[in-house]
Order: C-alpha cells, then sequence, then structure tokens
C-alpha cells in the first residue's frame, strides 16, 4: 500500500510540475509550490495518534513475541475429552485476546506437527511463555509452544477492531 502511496504522491507533483511549469511563476517559487505539496502530501499519509496508539517506530514496526503451537506428546483423548479440551482451548485464546496480549491467534491448515500461531503483543519472551502457560491444550500437553521475538507491522494492532467487524459467530459457541 505505501508503494501505491508513493507512486500517487509523484504522480500527483509530476501534474502539479506540469501545471505550475505553465504559469508565469519564477522557476524558484515552482520548486517551493512542489516542496510543499510534497510535505502536505507526506504529511497527510502519516498519523501520529494512530503511530502512538498502536506503539509504532519511526518504520510503523514493533516488536510482538510469535508462538508456533505445535503438536504435543498427549494426544490420546477419547472425542469427548478432545472436544472439551479444544473449548477450554478456545476460551483461553478468547480470554488473551479480550486482555489485548494475544493480537492474532489461528490454525494452520493439515495435520501436521505444526498446528498453529500466536502472535503476543508483550515485551518479552518470558510474558508470553507465562500466558502460553495459560492454555489448558498446553497444560495437558496436547500442544507445546516455540517463542520467538518479531519485529512485524504495528498495523496488526489494529486487528481486533477490524475482527469485530467481521465475525458474525463466535467460534466458541
Amino acid at each position: 500500500m505505501k508503494k501505491t502511496l508513493e507512486k500517487l504522491l509523484v504522480v500527483t507533483l509530476a501534474i502539479a510540475f506540469i501545471a505550475a511549469c505553465n504559469t508565469s511563476e519564477p522557476e524558484s517559487k515552482v520548486q517551493e509550490k512542489i516542496s510543499e505539496m510534497a510535505e502536505e502530501a507526506e504529511a497527510v499519509q502519516y498519523d501520529s495518534a494512530l503511530a502512538a496508539k498502536y506503539g509504532a517506530d519511526a518504520y510503523g514496526m514493533k516488536k510482538y513475541v510469535m508462538a508456533f503451537l505445535k503438536r504435543g506428546p498427549n494426544r490420546d483423548r477419547d472425542s469427548a475429552e478432545a472436544a472439551a479440551l479444544q473449548r477450554a482451548h478456545m476460551e483461553n485464546i478468547n480470554r488473551m485476546a479480550e486482555e489485548g496480549t494475544l493480537i492474532v491467534a489461528g490454525p494452520f491448515f493439515g495435520n501436521d506437527d505444526l498446528r498453529g500461531i500466536y502472535i503476543f503483543d508483550v515485551r518479552s519472551i518470558e510474558e508470553a511463555e507465562a500466558l502460553t502457560n495459560t492454555d489448558p491444550a498446553i497444560k495437558a500437553g496436547s500442544l507445546e509452544m516455540e517463542l520467538k521475538e518479531w519485529y512485524g507491522p504495528a498495523a496488526l494492532m489494529a486487528i481486533a477492531d477490524l475482527h469485530e467487524k467481521l465475525t458474525k459467530k463466535d467460534i466458541v459457541e
């Protein structure tokens, strides 16, 4: 999207330059106008309040902790017990999301050992590990987690607001 905005800015500046060249203004005034327009266009793109709200650095990025959910050693359960454990796992996910510590969660397709991911908005791996250890599927040994610090777009923080607007049915019903 940033590339699209940059292209739009270049096209706008080119049009402004052509229009400015067709005036009787001195070249220095034309250059001054183009510089002003470029600064205004850049200011429109960047929203300092939004960047602060989502914890963005100058690059629009921030640190997260990503958890890779892997198949654990204790997976032999009857269907009722497995369903109850899955429900408790999903309730824990919802709790962490409501607290604002879990930004993204979801399963991978297929039946591989790598089952899903979490992306935590926390300062350290230790904080993410403490949250991970609240998961009933982790406690039961059905899942294991591998945690990694990750530098990603601060815009992920907006997912919770968007998700509510896109969700018709709660997954834990």
